[in-house]
């Protein structure tokens, strides 16, 4: 049964923001009461969360949709809708984040860390909210935002000072066993290990933590054996620790081979781990023919430039040196380490000529494309059922500038102009007498504007009916053509 995972899609969807509710005060002896429609509640966001405890992302591979709740919509008496939930989502120290292309949108290091995955949406504003000097009983009220969502891979690289590096069976396992309190599993074959162990080691007043990468061996950067899917593990680590069996019963090998294996590997992997410091431990030198080959490959090792230990797990010697060589090592790398400060809020203020949106005129379309967060967000926001609500969202476009910019842009009454995304966009033809004030409003519910005459619409379906009227023709010729007439 897996019980470690460190690699996961996850599906993320954040809630819907309520509707704003639209409604007129009514109560005994109380005329014109007035509208009343409280505001839609704010969908939930998805938020991940460092937690030291969690080590593994095993929930998330049995259960990958999380979604947060929706907020609720507003009701009459100025009620306001409750907002969503947000869904909080605990993650190991050293999980990134990254989108389907393998892009990295965070990197979430350190206890309590957070990144909203995704983003709830804002509830609608109900016609309490939206009346004024000049629209004083709205008959609608704005929709909620939906929120966001999508396919986000969570990628786990443990946090670990030292990072043990060797082949199957150097006997790493047992080295992490007798260094710190961890009880990997321990047995004579090679893959014993088939997840990453992690242990914490205590050598004077330097704590630090051990890892190492089961399962590697030559071709482990293609996808052999187990060490690609690990090899993310020891991306953080100060240094490198060479594990080399000394008493390997395989007649193929010998310490300077796998070492000149393993620092291939290492290489075609990158990630840094090249350039790291690294020391070379010689392993299971309590076996007689160990020591033997220990005392031979250690000049070669020592004249390669190794800092170079011998050690045997079992009979527990040699341990004491290289723990404090490792804590000296591990202290002297977090000393150069810039400190850390608190995170600083920025803010960045828009530029002067920036007006928040963009007009760009596609030929193949015949449509004017209007792309910015506030047109788009408002035209979700709309109740297209709604005549008044409709008139509302082009009072709003007129005051942001889209009509004076769709001018500037060449587009006439008449034209084609879509506000939004290709996949999701809201198309409708230009017609800037619609752009009004709210006075020209009659009952609630009503625009006027929206009842006038529209000859742009009119010389649309005109266009159309003959580019029809053009085709057919074509389309006759081509059949006279094939029957010889």
């Amino acid at each position: 049964m897996t019980t470690f995972v460190d690699r996961v899609e996850l599906h993320v969807a954040a809630g819907n923001g309520g509707h704003g509710c639209a409604s007129v005060h009514r109560e005994k002896f109380k005329p014109l009461g007035g509208p009343d429609g409280g505001n839609g509640g704010r969908g939930g966001d998805v938020i991940l969360v460092v937690e030291q405890a969690i080590t593994t992302l095993l929930d998330y591979h049995h259960s990958p949709h999380r979604k947060a709740t929706n907020g609720q919509p507003g009701a009459g008496d100025n009620r306001s809708g409750k907002d969503g939930q947000d869904m909080i989502l605990p993650v190991p120290d050293g999980t990134v984040v990254l989108d389907k292309e393998g892009n990295v949108l965070a990197d979430l290091v350190g206890q309590g860390t957070t990144y909203v995955a995704a983003e709830g949406g804002r509830g609608g504003l109900g016609n309490a909210a939206l009346s004024s000097a000049r629209r004083k009983a709205p008959g609608f009220a704005l929709l909620g935002v939906p929120g966001t969502g999508g396919d986000v891979i969570l990628e786990l690289k443990t946090v670990a000072d030292v990072a043990l590096v060797g082949f199957p069976s150097a006997g790493k396992s047992s080295l992490i066993s007798v260094l710190s309190a961890a009880k990997p599993k321990i047995a004579d074959y090679p893959f014993t290990t088939l997840v990453p162990n992690l242990g914490v080691v205590t050598a004077g007043s330097t704590v630090y933590t051990i890892a190492d990468v089961p399962g590697l061996i030559p071709g482990a950067s293609q996808g052999r054996g187990l060490g690609l899917e690990f090899l993310r593990h020891v991306e953080r680590c100060s240094i490198l620790v060479h594990v080399l069996d000394t008493a390997t019963l395989e007649v193929d090998r010998d310490p300077l081979a796998d070492l000149d294996a393993i620092e291939n590997e290492l290489k075609l992997y990158g990630g840094g781990l090249e350039k790291r410091p690294r020391l070379v431990v010689l392993n299971k030198v309590d076996i007689p023919d160990g020591q033997d080959l220990a005392d031979m490959v250690r000049p070669d090792l020592e004249a390669r430039g190794y800092k170079v230990f011998e050690v045997s797990a079992v009979a527990r010697t040699g341990l004491k040196e290289l723990s404090y060589f490792l804590a000296e090592v591990i202290a002297k790398a977090r000393a150069r380490k810039p400190k850390e400060e608190a995170t600083r809020v920025v803010i960045r203020p828009k530029a002067v000529d920036d007006s928040g949106f963009t007009i760009t005129y596609d030929e193949v379309e015949d449509v004017y494309n209007v792309r910015g967060e506030k047109p788009e967000r408002w035209v979700r926001q709309t109740d297209f059922n709604n005549d008044e609500a409709v008139g509302y969202l082009a009072d709003r476009l007129n005051r942001l500038g889209v009509e004076d910019a769709l001018r500037k842009a060449g587009a006439r009454a008449g034209d084609g102009v879509a506000i939004g995304s290709d996949a999701n966009s809201v198309v409708f033809d230009w017609e800037p007498t619609m752009m009004a004030g709210a006075e020209m409003l009659g009952r609630r519910g009503e625009d006027h504007r929206l009842e006038a005459p529209r000859p742009a619409a009119t010389r649309r379906r005109d266009r159309e009916a003959e580019r029809g009227d053009v085709a057919q023709q074509e389309y006759d010729e081509f059949r006279q053509n094939q029957t010889g007439g």
